[in-house]
């Protein structure tokens, strides 16, 4: 399920490609998996077509998505292929981690709370197999 919120301060943009690459990686939208037409996804979020357009479009320079003839726009990795050095992506990373983890101390979460937040997501995205 996918969620913006027009009151955040996050820009919409952000908010729709963080929600799409959640997804991604949660396994709620694998390779092959179709994605809704930009005039459909932007009417049920009530956001204008070109965030979403836009939004697709990163999506599909990370090497998520692909725009296939006939059938829009659809899932074709779940890993981003490379672009830069790994280091230059593991950075991006931590500063991400480091942003969120400043914004939940800042909110007053305590350390015990916030540690099981994270393991809630590492559970999510990296199930073991039963």
């Amino acid at each position: 399920m996918l969620t913006i919120s027009l009151a955040s301060s996050v820009p919409i943009h952000d908010q729709l490609v963080a929600g799409l690459r959640g997804l991604i990686a949660a396994g709620s939208l694998g390779e092959g998996d179709d994605l809704p037409p930009v005039r459909q996804l932007a009417a049920d979020l009530g956001i204008n077509l070109n965030t979403v357009a836009r939004a697709y479009r990163e999506l599909t320079d990370a090497g998520l998505l692909a725009s296939v003839r006939g059938r829009g726009t659809v899932v074709i990795a779940t890993v981003e292929r490379p672009s830069g050095p790994k280091s230059d992506e593991r950075k991006r990373i931590e500063t991400g981690i480091a942003a969120a983890f400043s914004d939940a101390k800042i909110a007053g979460m305590s350390r015990e709370a916030v540690e099981a937040m994270v393991e809630r997501q590492i559970n999510r995205l990296w199930r073991t197999a039963p």
